[in-house]
Formats: C-alpha cells, structure tokens, sequence
C-alpha cells in the first residue's frame, strides 16, 4: 500500500467518523442543543476541509465547489471557540452580534466572487494560478493564522476562567471534564501546527516528496484526532454541561485593594459564624450545593459570601465544602457501628457524586484512602 492509498484510508474512515458524530449531535434529543450543533457544525467543517485528502487533482470541473470549501476555513476556529464558550456556560445562547464571527468568511468569498464564481474556466484556473501571488491572497494567509490563534488562546482563557469559577461556585464540579476539553484544545492546537508544517515545507521545497509524507501525517493525524474526541465524549456523557456564566471570579467581583485582606474582628465574627453553621446545619450533604444555594440559607449575598470564603479565607469553595465533607466522611468510616456501609454508600451520605472525586479529596485531606484510614490501626 503506497502512501496515497493509506492516505485516502485514513481520510475516508476519519471523514465517515467525523460525519456521523456530527449528525449524531445535530440530531439527538437533549437540552443542550447549542453546544451539541456547534460542535456538529465544528466536525463538518473539519470534514470538508479533509476531503483535500481524497484529491490527487485540482477539480477543475467543481472549481466554485473548491473554493467555497477553501471559505469554510474561516469559520472553523470561530465555531470551535463558540463550541468552548457553550460547554463552559450553561446559559451561553448565540447572539446577533456572533455574526461578526462570520465576516472573514463573507470578506473571502467577496474575493472569490470577483475572480472564481461568476468566471468562465479558463479565467478561474488564471486566477487561481495568480492569486497565491496576490497581496490580497497573502493578507488572508495572515487573518486565517491570525483568527486561528486568537481564537484558540481565548478558548484556553475560557477554559481556565471556568475551572476557576467552578471551583470558587459549585462543590462538586467535575473538572476532569474541562481537564479533557483542554487537551481537546491541545489537540486541535497540534494539528493545526501540522498543517503550518506543511505550508512551510511547500514555501522552501515546493510540492515534492517531503510535502507529500507531511500531508500523510497530516491526514493520519485528523483521523486520530477525531477518533479520540469521540473517545473522550463517549466516556463522558456529562460531557455537555457547563456553569453560569453570571458567575464571577472573585478577583473579578472584589476591589482590587483587598487583593491582601486584612482580617479584622468583623470577618472574624463572620467566619466563626459560617463554620458554625456548617457544623450545625451541615448543608455540604447536599450534593448540589452551589454557593447561590449557601447564600440563599444563610441570608447573605452571594458576593459577600464568595469574598469571605475565597479571598479572607483563602480557600475556594469547592475545597471549603469539601473539608466538611470529608471530616464526615472520617467520623462514619470509623463508626463500628456504620461499618456496613460501603465506600459507595458513604460518599453519596456525605455530599459527593463521584467516587474518583471523593477518593482524591480524601487523600488530598488524609494522606490516605477510604479503604486505607478505614483498616484498624496496627
């Protein structure tokens, strides 16, 4: 099998997979139709950009075609970021002023318009021969690489900004999965620095051998991409879940001055009383406590509340609930008289939803495992 052919393999089987997740997600029934369609939209632009693997010829019959499927290239770092935007924010909804997303794409095809669309044959292969030439070819070179990273480094930004505000809101966020959105990035990231890669060996050597195993690379390198994104969302059907994007970092919501609190007698007051609380009410079992939730049941605001946890306490919500949580967790796994319950049974009791999430708080607190500090000591 030459290289060709293990190309057009690797094409077709990635194309097919990528094609058939995107009308799964465009078609399955759930709430969270957004992200799910512009993720399919993502894979089908992705797809139609793959199909220059199956050519081994310019498509002179289908020239419009081609060069509409070279416009769909603007769009497909616009509609990934989106993409991050909708799993993050669970509130996220596209807006009239996203259509700014799509002006490259339009301005591309204005310029397509006026040597390719409405041009006999011989005038497109004429300017299709020159444009690489071109100033203007050459200042849409530039924007695609230009959107491609500012887009990317914002969906890392994105990405980093939820985790924080997960952990700062919410007690039991599982951030294995914006961990797994962030290597998806990664991904996408390194694939696109094959395609440069391949631009660079054909600026210096021109359209040789070395191109043509950079193309390979290239093409097997889209079909592991894709197979292991669909890996990732078939081992994580929480997948597409996000948080309020109303929430904010408490570096965003408290004055800068405070950036090194001191701790008078007031705060002190106020966290005696809220451990207090959570001692005696001991509202960290439920599971979906948030910190709207805390604040609602101790009738305080929600930024008062976040201010005194995350910056004079120090402590991100999530670790805050969660030392309750455990401290629980320790009083019933050495109760002789609860040593029925399993590990299972004990987690779910205390507050937690995940067995991984609960096995690494308590060894972050402990130093030990459930099953561990549970064994009598010698």
């Amino acid at each position: 099998m030459d290289k060709y052919s293990f190309l057009e393999i690797a094409a077709l089987i990635g194309i097919f997979l990528v094609l058939f997740l995107a009308l799964f997600l465009f078609t399955v029934k759930t709430k969270y139709k957004l992200g799910n369609r512009l993720l399919a939209f993502f894979l089908f632009a992705n797809a139609v950009d793959a199909l220059k693997f199956l050519m081994r010829d310019f498509p002179v019959n289908f020239i419009n075609l081609e060069a509409f499927r070279w416009s769909i290239n603007y769009l497909v770092s616009a509609s990934f970021y989106l993409y991050v935007l909708s799993i993050c924010f669970s509130n996220f909804r596209l807006k009239p002023k996203h259509l700014l997303h799509t002006i490259p794409f339009v301005a591309f095809n204005l310029y397509l318009m006026s040597g390719i669309y409405f041009e006999d044959r011989a005038a497109k292969i004429s300017f299709i021969n020159a444009m690489n030439q071109t100033f203007t070819m050459q200042f849409f070179y530039f924007l695609f690489e230009f959107l491609f990273q500012v887009y990317f480094i914002a969906s890392f930004l994105v990405i980093r900004k939820s985790k924080t505000i997960y952990l700062e809101n919410y007690t039991n966020p599982d951030i294995s999965l914006l961990d797994a959105l962030y290597k998806i990035t990664i991904l996408y990231y390194v694939l696109h620095f094959i395609v440069l890669l391949r631009w660079l060996v054909t600026f210096i050597f021109g359209w040789g051998e070395i191109r043509a195993w950079i193309v390979t690379l290239d093409g097997f390198a889209f079909l592991f991409c894709t197979c292991w994104y669909l890996f990732v969302a078939l081992n994580n059907p929480e997948f597409f879940r996000g948080i309020n994007s109303q929430f904010k970092s408490i570096t965003d919501v408290a004055p800068k001055q405070k950036l090194s609190p001191v701790i008078d007698d007031e705060k002190n007051k106020q966290i005696e009383s809220l451990k207090d609380f959570m001692i005696k009410n001991e509202p960290y079992l439920d599971c979906s406590l948030t910190i709207q939730d805390l604040a609602e049941q101790l009738k305080m605001p929600v930024k008062d509340l976040s201010t005194l946890i995350n910056l004079y306490m120090n402590k991100h919500f999530f670790d805050f609930v969660n030392e309750y949580r455990i401290e629980k967790a320790k009083e019933i796994l050495k109760d002789p008289l609860q040593k029925e319950l399993t590990i299972q049974e004990i987690l779910y009791k205390v507050g937690f939803n995940s067995k991984s999430s609960f096995s690494a708080s308590f060894k972050k607190y402990t130093g030990k495992t459930p099953s561990d500090f549970r064994k009598p000591s010698n």
